[in-house]
């Protein structure tokens, strides 16, 4: 009787660590590939991107966000937001978005050039030339984003020119005439 007691007991532990194991998520579900977004997020993805080319940046920042609440994973979601966030002015927060995209894949093109153009909207022109650095290393042809990130450090180099002149007083030549004794 003692061997079939402690043979239930067993058993219904087996058992037990049996439920549990099959209430875990499998193996595939915890080791999606990065580029596999859920359908759910994509779907988001596109209602933002549909609405940034309206103009309503309020409706695609809420659809972007909503994007990312689905699938944290999506880096397309969060370079969309970066993009938004330059069109308002706000090349900081860009930075920061930009950033938040290459901890996912620090070799994405469009978000090293993406940050790169922030940095330069900014100011930060040598940061932005290290970024267009790293850009022509990744692409092997010519690529729309190392032209674009050329004419931004362009701009920035023209805006911090101008902000220069802007501050430092130009020299006053005085004319000095004979005085009449």
């Amino acid at each position: 009787m003692k061997r079939w007691e402690n043979a239930m007991r067993i058993s219904l532990l087996a058992l037990g660590a049996g439920l549990v194991l099959a209430s875990l998520p499998v193996a595939s579900d915890a080791q999606r590939a990065d580029n596999d977004i859920l359908p759910q997020s994509v779907a988001l993805m596109n209602q933002g991107q549909a609405a940034q080319a309206k103009g309503d940046l309020d409706a695609a920042i809420d659809a972007y966000e909503s994007a990312l609440a689905a699938d944290p994973r999506n880096r397309s979601a969060i370079v969309a937001l970066a993009q938004v966030a330059r069109a308002q002015g706000l090349p900081g927060k860009a930075i920061g978005l930009y950033r938040e995209a290459l901890l996912l894949e620090p070799n994405d093109i469009a978000a090293l050039a993406g940050q790169g153009e922030a940095l330069a909207d900014k100011g930060a022109i040598e940061l932005a030339r290290e970024k267009l650095a790293d850009v022509q290393r990744l692409c092997k042809d010519k690529c729309p984003q190392v032209a674009a990130l050329e004419k931004a450090i362009a701009n920035g180099d023209t805006k911090r020119v101008v902000a220069a002149e802007a501050i430092t007083p130009k020299p006053v030549v005085a004319t000095v005439t004979p005085s009449q004794n």
